[in-house]
């Protein structure tokens, strides 16, 4: 009798507990539906606006879908100045300061996690300190030095000043310390020297994490605007968003459609990137939350 009853409450349960899950899940595909209309609005409008005629761009309510494209827009942005010199110079600039980056913060950030040394505490401090330091407060004495240097108007004075990232080494040094300490020193039983133990153990180990930090350094660094334009005077060096400013100064403020397929020039490299990495960001994620 007993039995029974229990019997027949788990199958009120049961029957209670199917709609609500599926309610839940369909408030969470709503919700990230929402989510995913949110961030792709200004991508979407970015595309629309592109592709219209500058009348178009001016009626309200504002139309998605244009009436008919316009595919000359991307050509006169891209004949309105020397994109093809700012592209090559931001594509030089971005990798440069990458390679750099690569060469500084993983030995430091290896020194940091695995060796205790006399001021390792107080040096690690600093790095953190540079983090709270905006760029534009540092950026004049930086500019008279590499001035002195006559590294103005060049692409070496764009990227020393980026040549290490206190970002780069903290996130580093947090994946290094998650690594066993037992695996190390099983390669220096081996006779494994310090540089083979980063290159062969350690940075496999974090390559997700890596990843990561090389996509937001490329980001970063290819949208730069500022110090680009402290930097440079003439066409030699500028870079890509500079470029798609001087649309904006020669044509107008006006020519919305020349302006946004100018930007989505300067989008498009940044979206192929994510499109390679997206699994090794993922996998970063999945690593630290499960560590």
């Amino acid at each position: 009798m007993l039995g029974s009853r229990w019997a027949g409450v788990r199958s009120k349960q049961e029957a209670f507990a199917k709609p609500l899950a599926f309610a839940l899940r369909l408030a969470n595909i709503v919700c990230l539906l929402l989510l995913v209309l949110i961030f792709a609005m200004p991508f979407v409008w970015m595309l629309s606006t592109s592709l219209k005629t500058l009348p178009e761009t001016m009626i309200f309510p504002p139309e998605w879908i244009p009436r008919n494209p316009v595919w000359q827009n991307y050509a006169d942005a891209w004949n309105s100045g020397p994109f093809l010199q700012y592209f090559t110079n931001s594509l030089i600039v971005a990798v440069g300061i990458l390679i750099l980056q690569m060469a500084t913060i993983i030995p430091a950030a290896y020194a940091f996690a695995r060796y205790r040394f006399a001021g390792s505490k107080f040096l690690f401090g600093i790095v953190m300190v540079t983090l709270m330091i905006p760029a534009q407060l540092i950026f004049l004495p930086v500019y008279l030095e590499l001035s002195a240097w006559k590294l103005l108007n060049t692409h070496l004075g764009l990227i020393l000043p980026f040549a290490s990232s206190a970002f780069g080494i903290f996130l580093l040094r947090q994946s290094f310390m998650q690594v066993s300490e037992e695996l190390i020193e099983a390669a220096r039983l081996d006779q494994a020297k310090e540089w083979k133990i980063i290159l062969k153990i350690m940075v496999p180990l974090v390559k997700p994490v890596l990843v990561t930090f090389t996509l937001f350094s490329f980001i970063a660094h290819w949208n730069d605007y500022f110090w680009p334009l402290v930097m440079t005077t003439n066409e030699t060096a500028r870079t890509l968003p500079l470029g798609i400013a001087k649309i904006r100064e020669a044509e107008g403020v006006a020519t919305w459609n020349t302006l946004m397929a100018g930007n989505l020039i300067l989008v498009a490299p940044i979206l192929v990137v994510f499109f390679f990495l997206q699994r090794q960001i993922i996998k970063a994620f999945v690593y630290n939350g499960v560590k």
